[in-house]
């Protein structure tokens, strides 16, 4: 099995995402069949159809969490040496050299990445574009509308 790279912040939120999953939705589920199993004939039951699906998305949910937890590679950007290049778990503050506009994003695994918050997958167009690049250096991204190119401002390791 591979492994894949998930910063700290990434590999807490998916144990807590499998904790609430054992603790809180399977004992939901399971009472949730008990109870449709009550009401007797199981062939024409809605509810007990429906706890069923539940119990097997939230047990696949499971295993895929806990397989993925299994095969990360946990990276703490903070006590990442990459000497100034851009690397998974950066921050890196762009600036747009058409329009001026600066972004800052964080390049992350892909559970962990919302472009809302500034989390970009480390498989992007734009990442892969960012990785082993310096401050100072140009990125030219391959974008739906053309290319566009950003300079680096910054490279942070948080």
């Amino acid at each position: 099995m591979s492994t894949f790279p998930i910063t700290r912040r990434g590999a807490e939120k998916l144990k807590e995402e499998l904790h609430r999953l054992k603790t809180v939705e399977r004992p939901a589920v399971i009472a949730a069949i008990a109870e449709a199993r009550a009401q007797g004939d199981l062939s024409e039951n809605a509810e007990y159809d429906a706890a069923k699906d539940r119990q097997g998305f939230v047990e696949g949910r499971i295993a895929e969490i806990e397989g993925k937890l299994a095969a990360a590679q946990v990276i703490d950007p903070s006590e990442v040496q990459a000497g100034g290049k851009v690397v998974f778990g950066s921050t890196v503050d762009l600036e747009d050299e058409g329009s001026g506009d600066r972004v800052t994003y964080q390049i992350v695994g892909e559970d962990e990445a919302d472009l809302k918050l500034g989390l970009i997958n480390v498989g992007s167009p734009i990442a892969r574009a960012l990785i082993g690049k310096e401050e100072g250096d140009t990125a030219e991204v391959q974008a739906p509308g053309g290319v566009k190119r950003y300079d680096i401002v910054a490279v942070r390791y948080l």
